[in-house]
């Protein structure tokens, strides 16, 4: 296999990959709604937020999953899927440095995880996106007047 099919597939796998933990997530988030809300009131950093935040997480999960599927816009995807976990990651380590009891306000089996292990699990997911935008090339689009043959 040649280096740029073997990241093509990697960046195949990663969005499939994002696409089923936004989703899963997201959808845990919205059917237990009132969990959700209710470990988001326990942070003293997001408390005055909560609500707006319990709506919005994964709404915009949701769509980043939609912008994950569509081949025209995938990248967008990636780059929200990036900022989702960064944000996320810097939260826990806010929350494990400053806060004596850590709530979880994660969807689904993903409560399970220790909060170390939700560190590694979100770097994981850091590492493929990164990997994943920075294999594929940007290309640049320049319109072309046919006529005058200078860009427009």
């Amino acid at each position: 296999m040649k280096n740029k099919e073997v990241l093509n597939r990697l960046n195949l796998i990663t969005c499939y990959l994002l696409v089923f933990l936004f989703t899963y997530t997201g959808i845990s988030k919205l059917i237990d709604h009132s969990a959700f809300l209710s470990s988001l009131l326990q942070s003293t950093v997001i408390r005055n937020q909560a609500s707006f935040i319990s709506w919005f997480i994964p709404i915009f999960e949701l769509l980043t999953v939609v912008l994950l599927l569509s081949n025209k816009y995938s990248k967008i995807g990636l780059l929200f899927s990036l900022l989702l976990l960064i944000i996320f990651t810097l939260y826990i380590a806010y929350m494990i440095l400053f806060v004596p009891h850590l709530p979880c306000s994660c969807g689904g089996v993903l409560k399970e995880l220790s909060w170390s292990n939700h560190i590694l699990f979100n770097s994981f997911f850091i590492l493929l996106i990164v990997i994943s935008l920075f294999s594929t090339k940007h290309k640049l689009f320049i319109a072309i007047n046919r006529t005058s043959r200078k860009p427009v």
